[in-house]
């Protein structure tokens, strides 16, 4: 792996397929501007390096039990990704911040559904952007959630969602 001008950017795509395909594309486009993309992933739903071999690779463990890893419900599996990424996360994130064999670390570009990543770089004293890889037709239905809590239609009462009941 060349070095590159001194700029190292760290991507944190979640591990979904259309999470991850727009966080190659950025990491791509960042890598033809010049910079040195570390690339971090857990194991679940892991990346091929082969396919990107001008990046830098890091795989974390992600601690899914093979029912978890099979779970159906999005939100629990997300639930359980972000519980159990944490540490190794944080611990992959150090080292790679305090390699002073390498470039310094500009960046960490994370998804939003690892809500623990800020805490994360903020402890590292490193900025993090967030990568939305959602659409205009999500964004627009994220949008509308204030609205419908305040008439009262989300959460609906008695579901995983309805954090009033917990």
């Amino acid at each position: 792996m060349e070095q590159r001008k001194g700029r190292r950017l760290i991507l944190f795509p979640l591990p979904l397929q259309g999470h991850m395909n727009p966080m190659l594309e950025l990491a791509n486009i960042l890598y033809f501007k010049g910079f040195s993309i570390t690339i971090i992933h857990t194991n679940f739903n892991s990346l091929n390096p082969s396919t990107h071999p001008h990046f830098t690779y890091h795989s974390i463990s992600d601690n899914l039990s093979e029912s978890e890893a099979a779970e159906k419900d999005l939100l629990l599996l997300l639930s359980h990704l972000n519980t159990k990424c944490f540490e190794p996360f944080r611990e992959c994130l150090a080292t790679l911040v305090s390699d002073v064999s390498k470039e310094p670390v500009a960046c960490l570009i994370s998804d939003p559904v690892f809500d623990f990543t800020q805490s994360v770089a903020e402890s590292l004293k490193i900025p993090r952007i967030l990568l939305r890889t959602g659409s205009a037709s999500f964004t627009a239905v994220i949008s509308a959630f204030p609205l419908l809590e305040k008439k009262g239609y989300i959460p609906k009462q008695g579901t995983i969602l309805d954090w009033r009941s917990q």
